[in-house]
């Protein structure tokens, strides 16, 4: 494949790894010529167990899948993942697909469903969305761990104080519910928002939010 000067991708995109897995080594062959054009690292890796079987990188990743492979199928290696808890964006290419793999795939959270022979423009589309993906999905875990490490310095009474807040009590409210005196409140309040350096009720209910989430960010699947 030729490489494509007009679809190099931005710096902090070079430092990412496209993994690559296909059973067919002129694939392989091209699919990593294509992505090392446009200063892509990339691995390439002849089965799927041979790709578990890999060194992690710190950074971001994605993962560009043949359907049809020796014993499971790529829709089945990416259940397994799912099921390892692997987190890890796919795009699919397959010579011998169909809708309802395609279904099944993108159902599966797979970013794109492409067919051989790959259009060079679309797969580094696809690349380019699972890399930003991957990257926003670390941000996030990166962030929510630091939330949860401040958390962790709470007082229990901090902590409660802090359910009510996001609740939107006032402070009077909260020394009714807590049976304190409202500038014990509002001593434990101040303290809760300068160990997560919240700035306002707004934020810290963010903080919240992300704290109690999944590892996934709760405001990506808002409207």
């Amino acid at each position: 494949m030729r490489a494509l000067a007009e679809a190099r991708l931005p710096e902090e995109q070079q430092q990412s790894v496209v993994y690559i897995v296909d059973d067919d080594a002129d694939v392989r062959e091209s699919l990593k010529m294509l992505l090392e054009s446009v200063s892509l690292r990339c691995e390439t890796f002849t089965s799927t167990q041979e790709f578990l079987q890999r060194a992690p990188v710190d950074g971001a990743s994605c993962l560009v899948l043949d359907v049809r492979l020796p014993g499971p199928s790529g829709l089945d290696f990416q259940a397994e993942l799912a099921q390892r808890h692997i987190d890890i964006p796919i795009v699919f290419v397959t010579g011998h697909g169909d809708i309802r793999m395609s279904v099944r795939a993108i159902k599966g959270g797979a970013i794109e469903f492409l067919t051989k022979p790959v259009r060079e423009q679309d797969l580094l589309d696809a690349v380019r969305t699972a890399l930003d993906q991957d990257r926003t999905r670390r941000e996030y875990e990166h962030r929510r761990g630091a939330l949860k490490a401040k958390f962790a310095l709470l007082s229990d009474r901090e902590r409660e104080v802090m359910s009510f807040v996001i609740r939107g009590l006032l402070n009077k409210q909260i020394a009714g519910e807590m049976r304190l005196s409202e500038v014990t409140v509002k001593v434990h309040r101040h303290k809760l928002m300068r160990k997560l350096a919240a700035k306002s009720v707004p934020d810290l209910v963010r903080m919240a939010q992300v704290i109690a989430s999944n590892g996934h960010d709760p405001a990506a699947s808002s409207p």
